[in-house]
């Protein structure tokens, strides 16, 4: 038995480190040589900078348009997570409440469920002919789509997620005479503030990273750039800018983590509690 529990500590230290190793190297990298000049990224990649260099960071920031494109990049994550954050519980709450005795409710779970394995390629060409049948090759279209893209898997979360509340809370809001719209915002609402945060991180982080659907639908006019397809930008046909690369990778990455800092408790408890459950 003690050998046994020898192993396994053994085995569950490895792995933390092996998954340290993943996640920490390419953070050490990207922020070490965010710091070099073309020099020193030339004659040694992995090692650390020789001086704190913040030329790359002031040059990314002085490229044209640069705040233009953070502007855009956070108003399509703010207001597409936003959408996404209205959308989904009000749709959820009626399928979790109603779906073990309502075939129309269970139906409509199932069939929400088949996005998930639908795979965006599939859909990638006729999603850019009805954008831009409907003019909203622009911010505005783009947000929608990561509201609708989101939906599928967001929903079987959340679902799992409500059907562990109580129902106590939501019968007692109709006795004192609340509307159900009025239970949904000032009862379901707060219980649900930490699969809200889940998914706020989960969604946030991808649309803020988020490459094709920008490149599919933003592509029209660098104007509507985002941070993404700003970085691209240091790729050229025969040649890539590498430490501005890093320095604005850098850049991107300190909303994300600001974000995941201040909602990480909420993030874990929403995990943990509802995320599997169905």
């Amino acid at each position: 038995m003690k050998r046994k529990g020898l192993v396994l500590r053994t085995f569950s230290y490895v792995y933390v480190l092996i998954g340290c190793l993943l996640i920490g190297g390419p953070m050490y990298l990207t922020v070490a040589n965010a710091m070099k000049d073309t020099q020193q990224f030339t004659n040694n990649f992995f090692a650390l900078p020789e001086s704190f260099y913040l030329e790359n960071f002031i040059n990314v920031i002085s490229k044209a348009n640069y705040f233009r494109y953070v502007f855009n990049s956070a108003f399509v994550m703010v207001a597409g997570v936003a959408l996404i954050l209205l959308l989904v519980p009000l749709t959820a709450f009626p399928v979790a409440r109603h779906m073990r005795t309502k075939r129309y409710y269970r139906f409509l779970y199932y069939f929400i469920l088949l996005g998930i394995f639908v795979p965006f390629q599939v859909k990638m060409l006729p999603i850019v002919k009805l954008m831009a049948s409907l003019k909203l090759m622009n911010p505005v279209g783009l947000v929608l789509l990561y509201g609708c893209g989101a939906l599928c898997q967001d929903i079987f979360l959340m679902v799992g997620y409500i059907q562990t509340l109580p129902r106590d809370l939501e019968e007692a809001a109709a006795i004192d005479g609340c509307t159900r719209l009025g239970t949904m915002f000032r009862i379901v609402y707060p219980l649900l503030s930490p699969m809200l945060a889940t998914i706020l991180i989960k969604d946030a982080l991808w649309i803020w990273n988020d490459f094709q659907m920008p490149l599919l639908i933003l592509n029209v006019s660098t104007d509507y750039w985002t941070l993404p397809l700003f970085q691209y930008n240091f790729k050229s046909t025969y040649s890539v800018d590498f430490t501005m690369a890093f320095a604005a990778f850098t850049l991107s990455i300190l909303p994300m983590m600001l974000i995941f800092l201040v909602a990480q408790k909420k993030i874990m408890g929403g995990l943990t509690s509802g995320a599997v459950k169905s």
